[in-house]
């Protein structure tokens, strides 16, 4: 779980306007903190299956949602990637 603070800092981060919590290029860039954290998890604790399973949900949710971005928005959709350091 991630704490409060990143989670702010995430969120503030992405946002689109002064009070935007849960847009999507917000949701996004929780979930890239999120997968950070649990993959570092991981690499430490490489039997933990069930949080393997639930990285890669996130990971296919994250997938997701950047699609949605990128059909409404496509430069909104590069820039996040960029400022996020997530691969294309």
């Amino acid at each position: 779980m991630i704490s409060t603070d990143k989670k702010a800092a995430a969120i503030k981060s992405a946002q689109a306007h002064a009070k935007d919590t849960g847009g999507s290029s917000s949701q996004v860039a929780i979930l890239t903190e999120r997968i950070k954290e649990i993959t570092e998890h991981l690499q430490t604790n490489k039997h933990d299956f069930m949080a393997r399973r639930g990285l890669l949900q996130m990971v296919g949710k994250r997938r997701r949602l950047l699609r949605y971005i990128a059909e409404r928005d496509s430069q909104g959709y590069l820039d996040l990637i960029k400022k996020l350091g997530i691969r294309r």
